[in-house]
């Protein structure tokens, strides 16, 4: 049983980020007897499901934000504080915020996951990935910059490669991007440029596996391809993209070598925990997978350490199905309510049965009136699962003032077919151009793009 450092003294409750299970657990404890403090080294809960759609202009990072201090102004009990966390004494019962030292009786962390190129983090420059609003405006800069750069290119090798997308993960995320860079290129934009045909544009999706979305059923997978495919978008499967560099992508596929020249490549495949829990490794000697992340007991603490729990992206709980849950909005959900509670049981001297999540379902966006929902019980596809799709990410997001900015912006793009955010915004930095004759030879023959 967990129980305050100090005789009479209120619990102290840290939580360390505030995403999905951060947000949710201080929540929970928000009209409790106990002082929580909310960490993160941003001031804003950002929904993260939504930003494949700041990537591609539809919304303005705004609309997918709400500040920690307005989502917690009437929780008199929680304190946020704007900072990041360099170390953790489990000992001492503290977290390391900079200059500051932060007690704790009980510590919940919920820092989520980055990006992870699988040992090739060189490919980050050439592919940026999606988890963060600055890599949500670096996509949008890089993509509408490519369509402003075709309209002034004369060279037609040149212009095809600004001209041609590539996106590397077949999950979610790269499903989601590449219906809706599609819809743009044929769609969006087709009457703004006058000396190139948007409709020229090769939007081509790269995933390892043998279909597309495979944490859903295989024929909601074959829906979503013949979806993808009649927007335009070129999928290859089965492929393992062997090297980024130069604004060439290089895959196998079939034992064959293929090189596809784009100026924009973006990056959807993996993912690891973040860098708090190596840190939580060094200290407690807890285990991590082979992302990274933490492997959780059955409540959700970590082994040894039962004041001590992690939630969400960065947490591998295995003990259901016998496989990890997957990394998504519900399961955070879930996890910071179910911490939440647990703490409120154990300080009046009871506890809760293990953690099990309660699966409420999977679903894509494919393009407008195009989406995929599996619900196990039932499964739905084309104008009812975008529908479908609309209401679920409306009811997760957090204020409701975002809420109705989101509708209406919605609304907007529905009947126009418009998107306003289109903005180029930020520096271009164009990654180093590497030496290939410095490369070891390869005996495999590449063989020309198959678009």
């Amino acid at each position: 049983m967990v129980v305050p450092s100090e005789k009479n003294a209120p619990h102290e409750v840290v939580i360390i980020g505030g995403g999905f299970g951060g947000l949710y657990a201080a929540k929970a404890l928000g009209k409790t007897n106990v002082n929580v403090t909310l960490i993160d080294k941003r001031n804003f809960h950002l929904f993260q499901p939504l930003l494949y759609q700041v990537a591609t202009g539809t919304l303005s990072p705004s609309d997918i934000s709400a500040p920690l201090r307005s989502v917690f102004s009437k929780s008199k009990n929680t304190k946020v504080l704007l900072g990041e966390v360099k170390n953790i004494d489990p000992k001492a019962q503290q977290v390391i915020l900079g200059d500051e030292i932060i007690p704790y009786d009980t510590l919940i962390v919920a820092t989520g996951a980055k990006h992870s190129y699988f040992g090739k983090d060189n490919w980050k420059e050439f592919a940026p990935g999606l988890k963060t609003v600055e890599d949500a405006l670096e996509m949008r800069r890089r993509i509408f910059s490519a369509f402003e750069s075709a309209e002034k290119e004369t060279d037609p090798e040149k212009r095809r490669a600004f001209l041609t997308f590539v996106i590397v993960g077949g999950g979610p995320t790269g499903v989601e991007l590449s219906g809706a860079i599609a819809e743009l290129a044929y769609q969006t934009l087709k009457e703004d440029f006058r000396n190139i045909d948007t409709s020229e544009a090769k939007i081509i999706l790269l995933q390892g596996g043998d279909r597309i979305l495979p944490h859903i059923a295989p024929v909601l997978s074959k829906v979503a391809i013949e979806s993808l495919q009649k927007l335009g978008v070129v999928i290859h499967t089965q492929t393992r993209v062997t090297n980024i560099e130069n604004d060439i992508v290089t895959f196998k596929q079939n034992n064959e070598l293929t090189e596809i020249p784009s100026k924009t490549i973006l990056w959807a495949a993996g993912v690891q925990g973040s860098a708090l829990g190596k840190i939580l490794a060094e200290r407690t000697d807890v285990e991590c997978d082979f992302s990274a992340r933490v492997i959780v007991e059955p409540d959700l603490s970590i082994k040894g350490y039962k004041n001590i729990f992690v939630i969400g992206d960065l947490a591998n709980f295995s003990h259901q199905n016998d496989k990890p849950l997957p990394g998504v909005a519900p399961v955070a959900k879930q996890q910071g309510e179910y911490v939440g509670k647990l703490i409120k049981r154990r300080l009046k001297g009871h506890t809760l049965p293990d953690f099990r999540y309660t699966d409420v379902g999977s679903l894509a966006m494919i393009g407008q009136n195009l989406a995929v929902v599996d619900l196990g019980f039932i499964k739905l596809t084309g104008f009812l699962a975008w529908i479908f799709w609309l209401i679920i990410h409306i009811y997760f997001l957090i204020e409701f003032d975002t809420k109705l900015l989101v509708v209406i912006q919605w609304a907007w793009n529905y009947t126009t077919r418009n998107r306003r955010s289109r903005l180029i915004t930020g520096k271009a930095v164009r990654p180093k151009t590497v030496n290939n004759s410095s490369h070891s030879p390869t005996t495999e023959k590449k063989q020309p793009a198959k678009l």
